[in-house]
């Protein structure tokens, strides 16, 4: 199997497969209240949607990287301040995350299979730190240690 329909097949798993750990990223966010979303939860931790934002900058990041931009801090910033409690905007959250992992599954699809294991652009480090597969393989990593903090979270606030 290729390295882009290995990758495509775990990120697709991760977000709304049947992972072997427990329940998908969009199974998790389907049991999310709105009004949960926005609690702030007991010791200042992250809210969800702040986690969810958050989880949308860095796949952008990631898709700008594969584009052969310089690595950096997602043009959204790291942890983006979600707007006012809102249903609606709550759902457009939802969406832009689906909508951007979407834009990451065609990105590995076209990616060329000799480039993944080529480091990528980072010019804040003197030698290579990560390849493009090991790039994307972070992000669904990342995705899935935020589903875990997610699960969490509906359960504490339910």
């Amino acid at each position: 199997m290729s390295t882009s329909a290995q990758l495509h097949t775990e990120l697709k798993k991760v977000l709304w497969g049947q992972p072997w750990y427990g329940n998908s990223v969009y199974v998790t966010l389907a049991g999310v209240t709105f009004e949960n979303a926005y609690k702030r939860p007991p010791g200042g931790a992250h809210t969800i949607a702040e986690i969810v934002l958050h989880m949308i900058s860095w796949t952008e990041e990631v898709i700008d990287r594969m584009n052969e931009k310089p690595a950096g801090m997602p043009l959204g910033g790291n942890w983006p301040e979600p707007e006012q409690a809102d249903e609606l905007k709550w759902n457009l959250y939802i969406d832009d995350l689906k909508l951007v992992n979407d834009n990451l599954l065609k990105a590995i699809d076209s990616f060329p299979e000799e480039k993944w294991h080529q480091p990528i652009i980072d010019e804040r480090n003197e030698e290579p730190v990560v390849s493009y597969a090991e790039l994307v393989n972070g992000l669904i990593q990342h995705h899935i240690y935020h589903q875990g903090q997610i699960g969490l979270l509906v359960r504490l606030l339910a």
